[in-house]
């Protein structure tokens, strides 16, 4: 693990000036960079918590506010009332807005003297859909998607499913699930699988015994077993793909 420095920053997309947490090695060096995408509850203590773990693996790690425009700040919990609150704002977003979103943190990251123009992604829940649209960006090499609900059959602000676009993805993606997730059925998952065999996407698929939100340790569906074997995966992923070591066998 390395030293790391973190900073709350913002990102212009032309008249928006995006909300951003920023976690970096604090030693001089070119590291690849890694946006993470946060669940319905905003950038809070859980996305940040991540986002420092990934610098301290040799990243810079960015996790910008994916509701900068209807909500500028929102952080919350996980409780039921919370819970409504992002899935509402959730509902506000569109593919177009986040996409240039993504497409402005990548440019931000590229002007950093400490990144190389390597970059990867990490989403939970709303971020693991999030991911998944990520992933069809030419610049986006590695994608980790955790339990991202509504793939097969919707995207943000309306219009074909997500999963059409597959075929557009120049990467390696891992997709994480949870066998007992409420929100995302099985048949979800096979879609999924199913899709990306189709188009030849290299992946992996990773499902466990637990519910939706199982990586996160402030939710009540935690599950620490599935939770550290997927941390293994997206070091795996990230390692080989963004830090060229041994190839990946998929």
């Amino acid at each position: 693990m390395v030293e790391i420095h973190t900073d709350r920053i913002a990102i212009t997309n032309a008249g928006l000036l995006i909300d951003a947490y920023l976690a970096q090695p604090a030693e001089q060096g070119s590291y690849p960079g890694v946006i993470v995408f946060q669940e319905v509850f905003g950038v809070n203590t859980h996305i940040r918590d991540v986002t420092e773990r990934i610098a301290r693996l040799g990243y810079v790690a960015i996790a910008p506010a994916l509701y900068q425009r209807q909500a500028p700040g929102f952080e919350v919990g996980y409780t039921p009332a919370e819970l409504e609150q992002g899935r509402a704002y959730k509902n506000q977003t569109t593919a177009t807005e986040l996409l240039s979103d993504i497409q402005a943190t990548l440019a931000y990251l590229s002007q950093k003297d400490n990144v190389k123009p390597v970059f990867g992604t990490i989403g939970f829940c709303f971020g693991g859909h999030v991911a998944y649209l990520a992933a069809t960006l030419p610049q986006i090499k590695a994608t980790a998607s955790f339990y991202g609900a509504g793939i097969t059959t919707m995207t943000p602000g309306g219009g074909p499913a997500t999963l059409t676009l597959t075929a557009a993805i120049p990467g390696v993606i891992y997709a994480f699930f949870g066998t007992q997730d409420a929100l995302i059925p099985a048949e979800d998952v096979e879609q999924i699988q199913t899709a990306l065999l189709t188009y030849q996407i290299q992946h992996q698929i990773f499902t466990y015994p637990a519910e939706h939100g199982f990586f996160c340790d402030q939710r009540v569906s935690y599950q620490a077993e599935a939770a550290a074997d997927a941390w293994e995966q997206v070091q795996q992923i990230f390692q080989q793909v963004l830090l060229g070591s041994d190839p990946l066998h998929l």
